[in-house]
């Protein structure tokens, strides 16, 4: 099972937690084990204990629904599944397809000219590489080119 739950504009950002709850309870009860879940990027540590929605570059605009993922992540931490939590770097746009990125857990990735991105289509190659071939099972990981 793949989540990438959010936000649409009339939904406000606790949704995504609730919709954690309502995926944990309901994957147990069909006795599905595996979950991945496209996230936010906000949870990243950009220094020591510093997570990206903490900086003092982060929107405001963004911050609550940064806060919810943050959330969110932390009820998956106590789900009894095989969950990973897949962060985006601070970009993400569309692009082109490369199937070259780097993985990371905690931290947020940046390239060698300190940029934070990936494309849409390198995103989703990453997460179906994950659903495939799995690598991160109870942890969350992220990835940027």
């Amino acid at each position: 099972m793949i989540s990438t739950i959010g936000p649409t504009g009339k939904e406000q950002p606790p949704i995504v937690v609730e919709a954690a709850h309502a995926l944990i309870e309901g994957l147990t009860r069909a006795g599905v084990r595996r979950l991945i879940i496209s996230g936010g990027a906000g949870s990243l540590e950009v220094a020591p204990g510093v997570q990206l929605v903490d900086s003092s570059t982060f929107p405001e605009a963004g911050r609550a629904i940064a806060l919810a993922h943050g959330a969110a992540l932390e009820v998956y931490r106590h789900a009894d599944l095989d969950w990973t939590y897949l962060s985006p770097p601070a970009m993400i746009q569309p692009g082109k397809r490369t199937g070259t990125y780097q993985k990371g857990t905690d931290h947020l990735l940046t390239n060698a000219q300190g940029e934070s991105r990936i494309s849409m289509e390198d995103y989703a190659v990453a997460l179906v590489d994950e659903m495939e071939h799995p690598q991160f099972v109870r942890q969350r990981f992220t990835v940027a080119s």
